[in-house]
């Protein structure tokens, strides 16, 4: 499930499957092992015109509105990147570029204190509404982002919160966006734009696009959500101004993801993330006609302590917790049998083959159990029998699993032994995978849970909603619910820092603080394996590399 990321949208991703141990690897074997993408890249002339394309999904989702903290998933940027713009799109050394079909240029230009950048749109940019796209659509997402309107429910106000201005250019296709300060990374923002009407009240942003998309802009357009069926259908889009869609639609299907593995066999979906599932894949790989795609991915899987908690709001205990969890037995565990090296991760930002990666796990992200139990005994847990307690309280947690995942299941009942070592006792509460986050992640109810972050080409501006101090109720994608005043200005310094090298020296400094902070506990850069039809062409495994829907089709070979 996303929560993807992601201008490069943020996400989060629910994965399947589990295993037994398997030998570490460097970071050097890592990066040796993965290409940075895999998706079969053909020319248009080599791809048929026509086809049905059948994407699984792990989720129905029912708010649309990526931007909105219930719709920042992965689920939700699989459709939307098909029939919304998105202004720039990341090629596979994670390097953004304006997309031509909605931007022919855009242009920096630094003031005394700030910025401006003035975007120059194609003019034939259209919404399916006939409305070109224009200034009325950045000014209604730059107003709706900024966080100024608490009754917006956003998912993140990072790089929007910075916006000063918004006005027309030269002319109607010119748009002019004016910062107050510094931001390096606003080739991030309006990616993707929605259309003005979408965010021109707080009531339209929150329930606008509640299971509907109304008003599009892509190769492809939207047809119908089948709420019985729990499908969504695209269909190539005949007003689309660029190169024609090569498929006349994308049918995306939702099912449980220990389902995908035999549907991917009957020939019912044509492509499905593999994800963790040693089984999965060894079952896919013996498919006629049938291909495994494999990345080094952007995405990183972790542990998410809710730091609001009665138990968890006090570092020494989170800090015990985190000691007490020996992430190379979870990382060995579900990496086994994939075929790919294992190495933890050390960092919030940066995954391990990524430039300005740097380890600084070493304060609480080493197997401790000893330690552990000392700052837990300094919190005034002690033993009592199997577990510890205090005035009368058992130390228990609540470890949140989605019904259908396995690694998940897996990893919970890893913690629950890693735990109980140090008297810690972890209860596992298996529910529904729709209703994970919202009804127990984003308000808090629960302890731990574990999925991953879908990474960008914008690491720290993406990743402020996840470590911003929550503002009232407004968590955004904090779902510690916890921060502080010093990793608020080191995520804004290195945000604002426009020199690539000082910038990952500003960055690793705000990481170091996280880890102090014992709120998110990361466990391992997740590798991408796609499953596909191997006559699918330009999609798979992308790691930071994001498809151009209109190209996806089959060769036919």
């Amino acid at each position: 499930m996303k929560q993807v990321l992601t201008a490069a949208l943020l996400g989060i991703v629910l994965l399947t499957g589990a295993g037994c141990r398997a030998p570490e690897a460097s970071t050097s074997d890592a990066s040796r092992a993965l290409p940075a993408a895999d998706v079969n890249p053909t020319p248009r002339d080599r791809v048929v015109n026509g086809g049905t394309l059948r994407w699984p999904l792990p989720e129905f989702p029912s708010q649309w509105n990526t931007n909105h903290v219930n719709g920042a998933k992965g689920a939700v940027e699989h459709v939307i990147q098909g029939v919304l713009p998105y202004l720039m799109r990341a090629d596979e050394k994670a390097v953004p570029h304006p997309v031509p079909e909605y931007l022919e240029s855009a242009t920096l230009k630094p003031t005394r204190h700030g910025q401006t950048v003035t975007y120059r749109l194609n003019p034939r940019a259209k919404w399916s509404d006939g409305r070109p796209l224009g200034y009325a659509d950045f000014r209604a997402q730059a107003h709706a982002l900024s966080g100024r309107d608490p009754r917006y429910e956003v998912s993140t106000v990072t790089g929007y919160r910075q916006i000063e201005r918004v006005q027309r250019g030269a002319d109607e296709h010119a748009v002019e966006v004016t910062f107050s300060h510094k931001y390096s990374d606003w080739q991030s923002l309006f990616s993707p734009l929605y259309p003005a009407a979408a965010y021109a009240s707080p009531r339209a942003f929150n329930m606008g696009w509640m299971g509907r998309l109304p008003v599009t802009a892509g190769p492809f357009r939207f047809q119908r959500i089948d709420q019985t069926a729990k499908t969504v259908t695209l269909v190539r889009n005949p007003a689309w101004w660029g190169a024609p869609a090569k498929l006349d639609r994308i049918v995306y299907r939702t099912m449980d993801t220990s389902a995908m593995p035999g549907a991917f066999a009957n020939g019912e979906i044509d492509l499905m993330d593999i994800g963790l599932d040693a089984d999965a894949l060894q079952r896919v790989q013996g498919v006629g006609g049938a291909a495994v795609r494999r990345a080094g991915g952007p995405d990183w899987r972790n542990f998410t302590f809710n730091a609001a908690g009665p138990v968890l709001s006090d570092v020494r205990v989170r800090r015990a917790v985190m000691l007490g969890i020996d992430r190379r037995v979870i990382a060995r565990s579900d990496l086994s049998g994939l075929g790919v090296p294992v190495q933890t991760l050390g960092n919030h930002f940066y995954v391990n083959t990524q430039a300005g990666y740097q380890d600084n796990s070493s304060g609480f992200g080493t197997y401790d159990p000893a330690r552990a139990g000392r700052l837990l005994a300094e919190a005034g847990w002690m033993p009592r029998g199997k577990y510890r307690a205090k005035a009368g309280r058992t130390l228990a947690l609540r470890f949140v699993v989605p019904s259908g995942v396995p690694i998940s299941r897996r990893e919970g009942e890893l913690t629950r032994a890693l735990l109980e070592r140090i008297g810690v006792r972890v209860d596992i509460e298996v529910v529904p995978a729709d209703d994970v986050f919202e009804r127990y992640v984003t308000p808090g109810n629960m302890d731990i849970v574990s999925f991953s972050w879908l990474g960008t080409s914008f690491p720290v501006s993406q990743m402020k909603a996840v470590f911003a101090r929550p503002r009232g109720r407004n968590v955004q994608q904090n779902y510690s619910r916890i921060g502080s005043a010093a990793i608020d200005a080191a995520m804004d310094k290195a945000i604002a820092e426009i020199a690539p090298e000082r910038a990952k020296v500003l960055v690793n400094r705000t990481d170091r603080l996280i880890w102090q902070q014992a709120s998110v506990l990361p466990l391992y850069q997740r590798p991408q394996l796609v499953a596909v039809r191997a006559d699918l062409a330009n999609v798979g495994a992308g790691g930071f590399l994001k498809p151009a829907y209109q190209d996806i089709g089959f060769t036919g070979r």
